[in-house]
């Protein structure tokens, strides 16, 4: 019954919404330090050039705080599966001012518009368009960067950028693979921006693209724990296990 429930587009339009509405009550609500924001202010003007921001997937909620909606600020997409769940977190993340991407990679002979969505964030990006992506998404392992971000970046010819938040007021989801974080109002919380990266050239090798995989999740992992310090909390730990380095662009949520 459930599942059917959350099937119906109006109950995942009203989820939705509400999620973002809270999303926002919590936004408001929280003492916020802002930390490094210098980064990517340039990318907010009109002519800020091509980005791709990269949060993990446990944190992606308040993901559109990192992103300015002024008018002239390009316009940010985030890269969402086409599951039941992620229609859900699409309206969630329109609520909050963004706009979304359909597609995740394929599951054995199962095409999920993952092929389609690399090229129609390419297309947004080359149009003057931010993307947003999450490295460990959809199913991990947790705060292991996979290669889909590093080749868009390299397609695109567009530095990478990540991004994290924590609060003081939170639930952490111990059961769940990427340890998710809900927030609480009324606490005090980190919004911390990293350094860009620059993307790896067009003909760069796989040791190249290794090479910037791996700075990209060290930067991921030293924001985060330097947004948990600040918030006070203890800090959410990668997860210990190889990673799959040749998928393709992984969604912001299943």
């Amino acid at each position: 019954m459930a599942k059917k429930l959350l099937g119906n587009s109006v109950v995942q339009y009203l989820i939705g919404r509400a999620i973002g509405g809270y999303m926002l009550f919590v936004g408001m609500t929280t003492r916020w330090t802002r930390v490094n924001r210098g980064a990517v202010e340039p990318f907010w003007r009109p002519d800020g050039g091509k980005l791709i921001g990269c949060i993990w997937h446990g944190r992606f909620s308040l993901t559109p705080l990192m992103w300015s909606f002024k008018n002239g600020a390009p316009k940010a997409k985030m890269l969402i599966s086409k599951s039941r769940e992620g229609e859900i977190v699409a309206h969630t993340a329109r609520a909050a001012g963004a706009d979304v991407i359909r597609g995740s990679a394929a599951k054995g002979t199962q095409r999920k518009g993952g092929v389609e969505a690399m090229r129609a964030m390419a297309r947004h990006i080359e149009g003057g368009g931010v993307i947003c992506m999450t490295p460990d998404g959809p199913s991990g392992p947790r705060m292991r960067v996979k290669r889909g971000p590093i080749q868009l970046a390299k397609i695109a010819g567009a530095p990478l950028l990540a991004v994290t938040w924590s609060t003081s007021n939170r639930i952490v989801f111990d059961q769940s693979w990427d340890q998710f974080i809900l927030p609480l109002p009324f606490g005090r919380g980190a919004l911390v921006w990293g350094d860009p990266i620059a993307p790896p050239p067009m003909d760069a090798s796989d040791a190249e693209i290794e090479v910037v995989r791996l700075k990209l999740e060290h930067e991921m992992n030293r924001i985060a724990a330097e947004a948990d310090r600040i918030a006070g909390v203890a800090p959410i730990t990668p997860e210990f296990a190889p990673v799959e380095t040749t998928s393709d662009a992984e969604p912001l949520a299943t």
